[in-house]
């Protein structure tokens, strides 16, 4: 089923949406950050919503208050910045948008089992444990040396290209 293409895919490519998943498919994510940010909606509308990011290059969700809710009761804490790096699930419903019934994404009443696989930004392969460092460390790690999860090859390359460009400047 995941070779066919929605026609919604087309129009909306910049968020997440219930055309993102195969017929009961649920996602397991991980919030990478979450704020209010100005979107564009159809017909060039601005306007300024809740917006969650997630590891891993899955596209953010524009966070509506049945959501927010639901990751409220599901991490227990009304707080978005203690969403960061905890994991959640995603699927969908229908729901009401005026009198129609439509495919809508949801966060899901349930704790993800096991953590959800974080993805390097830069490679894009899951992230492995590195001598006494468990993946969930190594992701906060990077997060904190350069704003973005990554593995540890990666982040070693950053690094290595972060000292280049500073031997360089002192010079």
């Amino acid at each position: 089923m995941s070779n066919l293409t929605h026609w919604k895919k087309n129009f909306n490519p910049n968020y997440i949406g219930a055309y993102a998943f195969d017929p009961g498919e649920e996602k397991t994510v991980t919030v990478k950050s979450a704020g209010v940010e100005e979107i564009i909606g159809e017909g060039g509308k601005k306007e300024r919503k809740t917006v969650l990011h997630f590891e891993g290059g899955v596209k953010p969700l524009i966070l509506n208050k049945t959501n927010a809710r639901m990751i409220e009761r599901v991490l227990g804490s009304p707080y978005m910045e203690q969403w960061i790096g905890k994991a959640i699930v995603l699927g969908v419903e229908k729901a009401r948008f005026g009198s129609e019934r439509v495919d809508a994404v949801r966060v899901k009443d349930k704790k993800p089992t096991g953590n959800a696989p974080f993805l390097c930004e830069d490679c894009g392969q899951t992230i492995a444990g590195v001598k006494k460092l468990t993946p969930e460390q190594v992701a906060a790690a990077t997060r904190n040396a350069f704003g973005c999860v990554l593995c540890s090859a990666c982040g070693t390359k950053r690094k290595e290209r972060a000292n280049a460009a500073t031997d360089t400047d002192s010079r």
